[in-house]
């Protein structure tokens, strides 16, 4: 018999263990995952057993996109006729790991295409021409995290119950809401989707934790092959810790939202009426739905990569597009889908904000702005 000296972590669930291990330190990283896994449930407004762990959005993108996609076919046998004839709609203005996980589709064979938008929403009347019975699957994101723009999901999903009444097969639809728990419910009725993402970095100091809601009934194959973890669509060892993180910080920002919302609301005022009044020649990337705690701006002709440096030594981190896509010499491709304008694309700045900052802090950056802008602007007529 050997001596077992107990050590735990120093960590929110108090344990250290593998939550697959029988001894007493793994059943009680059991536990503690499981508790996590219940208290996102509530606030999603699903069952437990939906919830599945990845380790970030791009992987519950994935997941939920080639999972789906690739199951179908395996339903369908290697001898159907309608196996290689399957149809895809995206948001084009969407994450690089939805779109990118597009084109892994295209190269398999699958028929994809974008969805039409029209004034940032999806047009609704356009969609309906684009479904075909071999129309199988439609991605895209509730809230866009380089402009803000708000999607309007559920007209989506009622667009593709409707092209499916009566049918045996139906759409799925899966959503992106990676962006959405700061300003918006999060629940999966809310955004009238089968399948949802979500990201513990875009509402905790934390990274390596995501979130994939999906039910039993739809069926999904795993990206890979392991010990079988979360339901057999997840292999690797599950983290209690950052598993209750996450599960605290959704709940804390369910809590604070719409004191968040209005204050936001107001913040986002003041700022666009600040720059817009003392900076020339600035666009504004915005739709009929914004989340209130993001900005998106074009200063076309100047050098936002270098506006970018201006303003971190000045004390603001912004950026010009999404940090996943910052090698890209085409500019946001996003501002580029929902503008049409390759200029404005290329001159991008994306401003946003969490509950921990102030209307002041804001007033700061709006001057620092506009003196950043002045230096560029006077350093070029030189």
């Amino acid at each position: 018999m050997f001596w077992k000296r107990r050590v735990y972590l120093d960590v929110a669930s108090g344990v250290a263990g593998n939550p697959s291990s029988p001894h007493t330190e793994g059943r009680a990283a059991h536990a503690a995952l499981e508790r996590a896994r219940s208290a996102i449930a509530r606030l999603v407004e699903v069952q437990a057993d939906d919830i599945i762990f990845t380790s970030g959005a791009t992987e519950s993108n994935a997941l939920a996109i080639l999972g789906r996609v690739r199951a179908l076919r395996l339903l369908a046998g290697a001898d159907a006729p309608g196996r290689n004839n399957m149809h895809v709609l995206y948001l084009p203005s969407a994450h690089a790991s939805l779109v990118e996980n597009m084109r892994v589709l295209a190269e398999e064979g699958i028929d994809i295409e974008a969805l039409p938008i029209r004034d940032y929403r999806v047009d609704i009347d356009a969609l309906r021409t684009c479904i075909r019975p071999e129309t199988v699957l439609v991605s895209m994101e509730a809230v866009c995290g380089e402009t803000g723009v708000v999607w309007n999901t559920r007209e989506v999903a009622e667009a593709l119950k409707k092209a499916r009444k009566g049918a045996s097969a139906r759409i799925t639809l899966h959503v992106d809401a990676s962006q959405a728990p700061l300003t918006e419910k999060i629940t999966r009725d809310h955004f009238g989707a089968d399948l949802l993402s979500f990201d513990a970095a875009k509402v905790a100091d934390m990274h390596g934790m995501g979130v994939l809601v999906a039910h039993r009934t739809i069926q999904l194959v795993p990206l890979y092959r392991g010990g079988g973890q979360e339901r057999g669509l997840r292999s690797g060892t599950e983290s209690p810790e950052l598993a209750e993180r996450f599960a605290a910080a959704l709940g804390a920002a369910a809590r604070k939202r719409e004191p968040f919302r209005t204050s936001a609301l107001s913040a986002r005022t003041r700022l666009k009426e600040a720059i817009l009044k003392n900076i020339p020649n600035v666009s504004v990337q915005e739709g009929r739905d914004q989340a209130p705690n993001i900005l998106s701006l074009s200063f076309v002709g100047r050098d936002t990569d270098y506006l970018v440096a201006l303003l971190d030594e000045a004390g603001f981190a912004v950026a010009t597009r999404s940090a996943c896509e910052t090698d890209s010499e085409e500019g946001s491709r996003a501002v580029y889908v929902l503008t049409g304008d390759s200029e404005r694309a290329r001159a991008t700045l994306r401003i946003s904000w969490g509950t921990g900052v102030s209307q002041r802090a804001l007033g700061r950056f709006a001057r620092a702005l506009a003196a950043a802008v002045a230096f560029i602007d006077t350093s070029a007529k030189r």
